[in-house]
């Protein structure tokens, strides 16, 4: 402990990452921040329980990712892991002094390079290990990364959310933004795996109440529809009407169809906000980041409301963005299961908040090859749809 208090006491500029382990060690998680003046990036499966009310948040890494948190975690001397087994190690810094807090001694170093281990619980540590610090004596580092992390707020998260009622395709970033406007505060989210899980992560706001839950762990597709009916089931058996939303892909929801069955059999408050692209569209970003035109990706145009309807589900089909909004209220006020089929722009990807080189040559060697391929038209159709949503300096 007296060691790594000297590690931070040595360092300059400090970023705390923070992953699940932080579910209950918020507050200590904060009072280190403000001490050291270090900004708080977070995981996926971190972010519910840190981002909100939190003056010195930046954000999350990796494919995901958003904000400032790539820059602060590779412009700092020493990057403090608090309760993370963040597995895309080509997100994690190699050249950063790195001091890792966890009760599991198995993830010690297996991600990125350690150079202090603290084996235990992240709040008994922190309570700990706060009063030996020394508070920071300038906040530059930390006031920094918040500007930094606005303005990218408003840049790529922000460049699908706002002015674009009367354009379509309609972007998947606008559902997700409307959704979390007017979904309820203790609601709970579902998320498939694949691109609704960047949308979850980029859009869906926590506040201590809300949860979102996923295969972040496995991965495994088709979660969302099954994790919703749980959730309901849960709520039900603990006398709750708290709202579920299960936010599906089209593949997702295509694979375990028969879920909609359950909800409708037991008649589940379970609102699907289906993001119907008619493609596997995080199958289709790694394989453009790869050099590699999408090939096999592509699944037929199914009006999945007339098939929710067909099983008594009231649903509808939205392809106009100026519908999206009160669709989403009305789905959310029914008294059981609602589906909400939302066509999306196919083309629409998203875009880390850091494009590597690598990224880059794969992105231009897949359309080149597109485009030789006699795929121009849809090469230029990919510029267009994610044009306002490549970082800018």
């Amino acid at each position: 402990m007296r060691d790594l208090a000297r590690a931070i006491d040595a360092a300059g500029k400090v970023t705390i990452f923070a992953g699940a382990g932080v579910r209950h060690a918020r507050d200590e998680v904060l009072a280190l921040a403000e001490k050291i003046g270090a900004p708080v990036g977070h995981s996926l499966r971190g972010k519910e329980w840190i981002q909100y009310d939190n003056p010195f948040d930046v954000g999350m890494s990796g494919l995901l990712g958003y904000g400032a948190c790539d820059d602060a975690i590779h412009d700092a001397d020493l990057l403090l892991l608090l309760g993370t087994d963040f597995p895309y190690d080509q997100f994690l810094p190699d050249d950063v002094r790195t001091a890792q807090v966890d009760i599991e001694p198995a993830r010690m170093g297996r991600r990125t390079r350690l150079d202090l281990a603290v084996v235990g619980d992240v709040g008994e540590t922190l309570r700990l290990l706060t009063p030996q610090v020394e508070a920071a004596r300038s906040t530059k580092f930390v006031d920094h990364m918040r500007k930094k992390h606005e303005k990218a707020l408003g840049g790529v998260v922000g460049a699908y959310t706002r002015d674009v009622e009367h354009e379509t395709a309609i972007h998947p970033e606008f559902v997700a933004d409307q959704l979390d406007q007017v979904a309820g505060d203790d609601a709970v989210f579902t998320v498939d795996t694949g691109m609704c899980n960047v949308w979850a992560a980029r859009y869906l706001s926590p506040n201590g109440r809300r949860r979102v839950i996923g295969s972040f762990l496995h991965g495994s597709m088709a979660n969302a529809l099954p994790h919703a009916n749980g959730a309901a089931f849960a709520a039900r058996a603990a006398g709750s009407d708290r709202q579920v939303v299960a936010l599906a892909g089209d593949g997702g929801l295509s694979m375990l169809m028969g879920e909609l069955i359950t909800a409708r059999h037991y008649d589940l408050p379970v609102t699907v906000v289906l993001f119907n692209n008619a493609t596997l569209g995080m199958v289709r970003l790694e394989m453009l980041v790869d050099g590699l035109p999408s090939f096999g990706t592509d699944s037929p145009d199914v009006d999945y409301a007339a098939v929710a309807a067909a099983l008594g589900i009231p649903s509808r089909r939205v392809t106009d963005p100026a519908d999206v909004r009160r669709a989403l209220e009305e789905a959310l006020a029914q008294p059981g299961p609602a589906l909400v089929d939302v066509v999306t722009d196919p083309r629409a990807l998203s875009i880390p908040p850091n494009i590597t080189a690598g990224q880059v040559r794969g992105f231009a060697a897949a359309l080149t090859k597109e485009v030789l391929g006699g795929g121009m038209g849809e090469a230029v159709s990919m510029a267009r749809s994610n044009l306002r949503n490549v970082p800018r300096p």
